[in-house]
């Protein structure tokens, strides 16, 4: 485990017993600390390997406990990158004239023991909760207590009219537990309607929740498969054991089903069999157009369990260079601070998920741009520098700051998200997140080349990362957006290293303890994309051009309605 030096811990635990963390930065032996981070080409104009290993030594040491929302470790956290905002010299962003934005939160943990079980024909199968299922709520009502509730199988559990697609087609699910597919029709079998094996919404979790609770489901569980997840079931394991939160909703019983949670495709199998049918053969018909849901014979699902359910108050941290020119207009630089805290042991007794890749990476970049562009000329537009809270449920973070701007959304150039920089060798290329559809990504392509690099499409499509990382909040209130990733053609390794490096991390790290910081890290990777964005940043907030959506692009018209509000403002 990467630990640091225990005067800098002495020093912050007693900041943040006195309340100096939330929005002043340490001082002292922590500062004098801190600033060593930046040592190295602390006077020039170059992003810095050794300031950005630096930062990841710290963020993601087990000090900082995970980084979980609401924990000592988000204490720690925001301390640190406020304390590292302002030695860039950016100015504070925050509400009351302070480095943070208070995120409000719905906080739900189970507490205790989760009793789950199937019925089907009078037999009673148990279920092991993180084993062979995963549970959560967020409802409003707390606790779980469900008894023998019907079972019914809606397919992918999709509605898309425009597609001439209904999954729930002459089905009433009000009050019933619903069992889906992971991902959409087209992962496996094309129907010529989903875009083949690139996951659209339909095929995130997030809307499947959404679509059942629309339809009065009482819940839904999720089969999961790690090919067309695109994560293993440890990661759906130790997200669900870890508290669940969201944004305060006025109608959070609406909005939320009384459960919800995830089986492993063999507990799916053996259920399907009990009631007479067989998995595979329900799975392909779900795949043709047509399908209709149906119930699951006389199958029923038991479940109960306690929840505890609180209101915190986390953060967002904003930090603010102003512009020369226009500074009303504004480019976004992003990331997500969080991780999942102390979870499940491994199999060493690791219990820390650290997050150093997911998502320290992103953060120590964050702020080697920020240290980078105050030593320069200033840009003509500002740039606000925003490290957010609870990307891990359900980008909450940036979800509260596009409902809430510390600066207008209308006079919002961009918003340029990082995530994930990988420590496996530097690439000839670098990539994006999802399919965008906006001009960002050939403004991403011609930062690329001056760097004398190349720019990657997202090689995953089928994962929906587009929809998975912060940028897509930024997307649905109407500000062009893009999330930054790392490359996969390797230097040393090619196409085919990058991929097996990529399929090791998701695979033995990706939300799991193992995802910690090492001194032998690869720095010369992280310091290439960084030097990227770095260009891409300075090209917008200088440009006087607005990027916009592709004509194609679901996010233009709500753009146009913000181009015509800026007009008014103007």
């Amino acid at each position: 485990m990467i630990r640091f030096a225990a005067s800098f811990l002495a020093v912050f635990a007693a900041a943040a017993v006195a309340g100096c963390s939330r929005d002043a930065p340490p001082s002292g032996d922590a500062a004098r600390d801190a600033r060593e981070v930046r040592a190295a080409d602390a006077a020039g104009g170059a992003i810095s390997a050794d300031n950005l290993a630096g930062h990841l030594r710290i963020l993601a040491s087990d000090e900082f406990e995970g980084r979980a929302p609401d924990t000592p470790g988000e204490e720690k956290t925001v301390a640190y990158i406020g304390e590292q905002f302002a030695a860039a010299g950016l100015e504070p962003a925050g509400d009351d004239g302070g480095w943070t934005q208070a995120v409000t939160l719905e906080r739900s943990e189970i507490r205790g023991a989760v009793a789950a079980s199937f019925r089907v024909a009078g037999d009673v199968r148990t279920l092991a909760n993180g084993e062979e299922i995963a549970l959560e709520t967020l409802h409003p009502a707390g606790g779980v207590d469900m008894k023998d509730v019907p079972l019914v199988f809606a397919g992918y559990g999709i509605t898309a009219p425009e597609l001439d697609w209904d999954d729930y087609a002459g089905l009433d699910v009000a009050g019933k537990i619903v069992v889906v597919l992971v991902n959409d029709p087209d992962f496996e079998t094309s129907t010529g309607r989903f875009g083949g094996r690139a996951m659209t919404w339909y095929g995130r979790w997030a809307y499947k929740y959404l679509e059942a609770a629309r339809r009065g489901a009482a819940g839904v569980l999720i089969v999961h498969e790690t090919e067309p997840a695109a994560y293993p079931w440890a990661t759906v394991r130790n997200g669900r054991a870890a508290p669940q939160f969201d944004i305060v909703r006025d109608d959070a019983d609406r909005h939320h089903l009384r459960v919800r949670g995830w089986i492993q495709r063999p507990v799916a199998e053996r259920l399907f069999a009990d009631a007479g049918l067989d998995f595979e053969q329900a799975k392909g018909a779900a795949q043709q157009p047509g399908f209709r849901a149906h119930a699951l014979g006389d199958a029923s699902f038991s479940t109960k369990f306690d929840v505890a359910r609180s209101r915190i108050t986390s953060r967002n941290v904003l930090g603010l260079l102003p512009g020369s020119g226009r500074a009303d207009e504004t480019v976004i630089v992003s990331g997500h601070w969080d991780s999942f805290g102390i979870g499940q042991p491994d199999d060493s007794g690791d219990a820390i998920i650290n997050g150093a890749v997911d998502n320290a990476t992103a953060i120590a970049s964050m702020l080697e741009i920020a240290r980078v562009l105050k030593t320069g000329p200033a840009p003509s537009r500002s740039v606000l520098f925003a490290a957010l809270t609870a990307e891990e449920s359900g980008l909450l973070g940036a979800t509260h700051y596009a409902a809430n701007p510390v600066r207008p959304l209308e006079t919002t150039a961009a918003a340029i998200n990082m995530e994930m920089w990988s420590p496996d060798g530097p690439t000839r290329d670098i990539s994006s997140w999802g399919l965008g559809k906006v001009s960002l990504e050939r403004e991403l392509e011609a930062a690329a080349v001056a760097e004398g690099r190349v720019y990657s499409p997202d090689p995953d499509l089928e994962a929906g990362f587009f929809y998975r990382a912060d940028h897509f909040a930024f997307a649905q209130a109407g500000v062009p957006a893009i999330t930054v990733g790392p490359g996969m053609d390797q230097l040393e390794g090619g196409v085919e290293g990058g991929k097996a490096a990529r399929a090791r991390y998701f695979a033995e790290r990706y939300h799991q303890p193992d995802d910690e910081f090492d001194d032998g890290w690869d720095m010369r990777g992280p310091t290439a994309d960084t030097e990227v964005v770095l260009r891409l940043v300075r090209t917008i907030a200088d440009s006087g051009e607005w990027p916009v959506w592709d004509r194609d692009s679901e996010f233009r018209a709500l753009r146009g309605e913000s181009a015509r509000a800026r007009t008014r403002i103007r």
